[in-house]
């Protein structure tokens, strides 16, 4: 009955939400670089950062207890991700925000007491950049809604039948945020695309529990919930710099920007074979008894090969 009212809840905060963008105009215009060709209202994401105020409101001790530096952080970086969706900031604030933010993680999943000091940086460089991941990949229908919920699905799993390392409802709630989002951005002419507020909400919210995870069970492997992202984006950036181009300067090559604006692929169907492909990963990841060495070839090896293969294929295709 909780989730069911959640649901709703949710649902009519992004259609109130909607009015708020139309009469105040927080629309995406399509540019050179865009995967879409029409305006369409940004921010939806904002859903994320809603279904934790509502998690807090219906467990208001639980959130006292155990979640209210996660939840600090994660109203941070929405908030400043959200204005810079309607007025870009300078970096220097956001960064600002995002390492007060990861601040806060870090402390939630216990990692300054369980990690030694010398990793601490590590930890920082690795959310930071596995954060703007999440962003880079923002960039067409239902990719961040779908690929999301398979993570948040897989994690949900794993608390249940693997290792229990957090409330049911911290993940559930996600779960149907993702869903209420993609009813109406998984569309061929979505209603609404995340925005960085939905973006860097959700992959805060996921971020921290894959850490949380790794804390409370000591396997690094989990990290690797994330590696069809991981993967696309250190490709990307490693072609960029051999190309000698500026890594934080908007572009379109990545391999699901090649397949939506070269090929002209549904947006819908890329989203889905990322997510499936992430399926796939964590299934043989989650049930996996191999050393993490072992699992890291086995899981790149053949992905990375069939990555570079279609994307050399494009690029010779298209004279790229």
């Amino acid at each position: 009955m909780e989730y069911i009212l959640v649901t709703v809840i949710l649902f009519i905060s992004i259609l109130v939400y909607f009015r708020i963008a139309d009469k105040y105009n927080i629309i995406d215009k399509p540019n050179h670089r865009s995967a879409h060709t029409q305006i369409t209202l940004r921010g939806g994401g904002i859903i994320f950062p809603i279904a934790f105020i509502v998690f807090c409101c219906l467990n208001l001790q639980m959130v006292v207890e155990h979640y209210w530096s996660f939840g600090l952080g994660l109203l941070a970086i929405c908030s400043i991700s959200f204005i810079d969706d309607i007025k870009t900031l300078s970096n220097k604030i956001r960064l600002s925000v995002h390492l007060i933010s990861v601040i806060l993680l870090l402390y939630f999943t216990g990692a300054f007491v369980l990690m030694p000091f010398w990793v601490w940086p590590i930890l920082f460089v690795i959310i930071i950049g596995t954060l703007n991941a999440y962003n880079f990949m923002d960039g067409i229908n239902g990719m961040t809604g779908v690929y999301s919920l398979v993570t948040l699905l897989s994690l949900a799993y794993i608390n249940k039948d693997v290792a229990q390392f957090t409330d049911e409802s911290f993940i559930v709630y996600p779960i149907l945020a993702c869903l209420v989002f993609l009813f109406f951005n998984f569309r061929k002419k979505a209603k609404c695309f995340a925005g960085d507020v939905g973006s860097m909400g959700i992959g805060f919210w996921v971020i921290g529990l894959i850490t949380l995870l790794i804390m409370r069970t000591g396997e690094y492997k989990y990290i690797l919930l994330l590696s069809i992202y991981g993967m696309e984006v250190v490709i990307t950036i490693i072609e960029r710099i051999l190309l000698k181009e500026n890594i934080f300067e908007a572009h379109r090559r990545h391999l699901y920007q090649l397949f939506a604006n070269e090929k002209k692929t549904s947006h819908l169907v890329i989203s889905s074979v990322y997510a499936v492909c992430q399926l796939f990963i964590n299934i043989f990841l989650i049930h996996s008894q191999l050393p993490v060495w072992s699992i890291i070839l086995i899981i790149f090896i053949p992905s990375g090969g069939i990555y570079l293969g279609l994307k050399w294929k494009l690029k010779k295709d298209y004279n790229l």
